[in-house]
């Protein structure tokens, strides 16, 4: 990875097609999309502007600014923005079986959090929300950022011990000068060569080897298409070129798809189980059964008792069968408490929970998957 911003006024300078253009583009993807026997995506910052969160290299980016000795003004914290239409187009299209895979060099962990399954993901730079154990492998998702700022820039060591072996947890964010992870490199570059159509969405396409994934379906004979309002080095490899701001057009596209981009909903799994007679365990984790730091506090009602740090452990004085919980999330979205109420008397000794919160709505849905 390089540290730099654009070299030049014309580098920076933004451009967007007339409507017309975008219309006739918008219904070429969506054919190319239709056709695609595997269509891969790949993000950049772009995807994430409308969430408020600030680009790179755009006029107001990060490092346009810090070159003028600027700094972003403002702007949405990665823990409480809300994934774009583009975000959820692209999970939607995943859904229908037309997306085989996206790549992304962005580490704001929208596209976990917007629900795209983390098995057909790369994040190439990694995820500010995922902590790593490099000694045994397993991953922990966090509802705050993982990285220590009192750290110098390539000490990644987090202050929190793996519980599965006991050594030092690393948060994932790859720095400038730093290696890629070896799996999301290897994957990006298979499906990159697998695509017959590959989709960049709102990158400069300046970083490598990252920049060199689409080049590679091009390469190989598959279409490349280019979304994004400043020029690439890659826009003459380019068989469709975009100029269009994200979620304008990938609304086009999916007008075209016969697609609905479905409302953000939050989602989060609580586990709960009776380690024996005396425990009773609450723990977050994901669907693919990544453990998730996403309770600040549980409350055991039946005797008044609150915990408020990992492990959610109740030590009971004697063994019950019937529970009263209320659980408190970590707050990055407003959500309020909720109580549930816990029953182990026909044997069972385990439940898992989905909660589901609507921005819109502020209440939470519960479901009970087992």
């Amino acid at each position: 990875m390089a540290f730099s911003a654009h070299k030049d006024a014309e580098q920076v300078r933004e451009f967007e097609s007339d409507e017309a253009t975008l219309e006739k583009q918008a219904s070429q993807l969506a054919q190319w999309i239709r056709e695609s026997k595997h269509f891969v995506a790949f993000t950049g910052a772009g995807i994430s502007t409308s969430a408020g969160i600030p680009d790179f290299r755009g006029p107001q980016g990060v490092w346009t600014l810090r070159a003028k000795g600027e700094y972003p003004k403002g702007g949405t914290s990665t823990l409480s923005a809300v994934p774009t239409k583009g975000h959820m187009a692209l999970v939607e299209m995943e859904k229908a079986g037309l997306l085989k895979f996206l790549i992304s060099q962005n580490c704001d962990g929208l596209h976990r959090r917007s629900g795209f399954p983390p098995e057909k993901l790369a994040e190439l730079h990694g995820n500010s929300n995922l902590d790593r154990c490099i000694k045994c492998g397993k991953e922990y998702l966090r509802d705050f950022h993982t990285r220590n700022h009192s750290n110098h820039v390539h000490e990644h060591r987090t202050i929190r011990k793996c519980p599965s072996c006991g050594d030092w947890l690393h948060d994932t964010i790859i720095n400038f000068s730093e290696s890629l992870p070896e799996k999301p490199l290897r994957n990006g570059f298979l499906h990159s060569r697998q695509s017959d159509l590959h989709l960049v969405i709102g990158s400069s396409l300046t970083v490598s080897p990252a920049c060199r994934m689409p080049q590679e379906t091009s390469t190989s004979g598959g279409k490349l298409v280019i979304i994004n309002l400043q020029k690439t080095p890659l826009d003459p490899l380019a068989d469709l070129r975009i100029f269009a701001k994200v979620d304008t057009f990938i609304e086009k596209v999916m007008k075209h798809l016969k697609l609905q981009i479905p409302e953000w909903t939050l989602r989060r799994w609580v586990q709960i189980c009776m380690k024996d007679e005396n425990i009773l365990q609450i723990a977050g984790l994901e669907p693919d059964g990544t453990p998730a730091s996403i309770l600040s506090q549980v409350e055991l009602l039946n005797t008044g008792e609150k915990l408020q740090r990992e492990p959610f452990e109740f030590h009971l004085k004697s063994p019950e069968k019937k529970f009263k919980l209320r659980f408190y999330f970590m707050g990055n979205y407003n959500e309020p408490s909720i109580d549930f109420e816990v029953n182990f008397e026909n044997g069972k000794k385990e439940s898992r929970l989905r909660f589901e919160l609507k921005l819109s709505k502020n209440n939470w849905d519960v479901f009970v998957e087992k």
